[in-house]
């Protein structure tokens, strides 16, 4: 009866050996400040694009005011270091306009230039207390488009396009089990920090930068060594 009871008990660490994620090693829950971070579900995606040693990751929502304090720190880093920042609409069931916005930025930027999307997500931002409805937002959106000298459409997303890419980032933070925004990542190819307060975004990257050396790329390397 004993033996039966241990054989039990060793199997039964052996199923939650079997069941601890294999990438906990590699990406740690870390925060900045420390313990002020949110339990993700899945932070696979918490890399930078190949090649980078370190990028900025945020979600928002252009109807948040966190958000609109937290944009022009964010792109103001992004700068300052010359590394990437990739930016996902989460637009929170709980806003009324929210996803009206990411989708005119949507348009924007696929049919007219990203600058002028970015130029128009800071619009929004810097007068979202005068925006209280949906159609605030389409008549906001509409003078913005006036001041640009362009003429906005009367159906700014016909086939469902710019839709369907906001669902896409949407359904993404929810992979990674988003509850807030903003929420925003200091990522190198190994670990990723969620920054909490904004004003220790400089900080965390120069860390991530100091913990992650460049590595010279093969090419140069190459040309490096001597001619014979």
């Amino acid at each position: 009866m004993r033996l039966i009871s241990m054989n039990r008990i060793a199997l039964s660490a052996a199923s939650l050996l079997l069941a601890l994620p294999l990438c906990a090693p590699v990406f740690a829950q870390t925060s900045m400040p420390p313990n002020t971070g949110t339990a993700f579900k899945d932070t696979s995606m918490l890399k930078p694009p190949a090649g980078e040693r370190v990028a900025i990751i945020e979600f928002e929502d252009l109807e948040c005011p966190a958000c609109a304090h937290a944009f022009p720190i964010t792109r103001a880093a992004a700068e300052h270091y010359k590394i990437p920042l990739l930016h996902h609409d989460f637009p929170l069931s709980m806003h009324i306009w929210s996803r009206d916005a990411a989708v005119i930025a949507r348009y924007i930027q696929d049919k007219i230039s990203p600058q002028m999307a970015e130029d128009y997500r800071r619009a929004v931002f810097a007068n979202q207390n005068s925006i209280a409805s949906k159609e605030d937002m389409q008549n906001f959106s509409r003078h913005f488009f006036q001041t640009h000298g362009r003429e906005m459409p009367f159906v700014v997303d016909p086939t469902g396009q710019f839709s369907r890419e906001v669902q896409t980032d949407y359904q993404l933070g929810e992979r990674v089990g988003l509850t807030q925004t903003p929420t925003i990542f200091v990522v190198t190819p190994r670990h990723w920090v969620q920054v909490t307060d904004v004003s220790q975004l400089y900080q965390t990257i120069d860390t991530a930068l100091a913990e992650t050396p460049a590595v010279a790329s093969s090419k140069m390397r190459r040309a490096s060594k001597p001619q014979r």
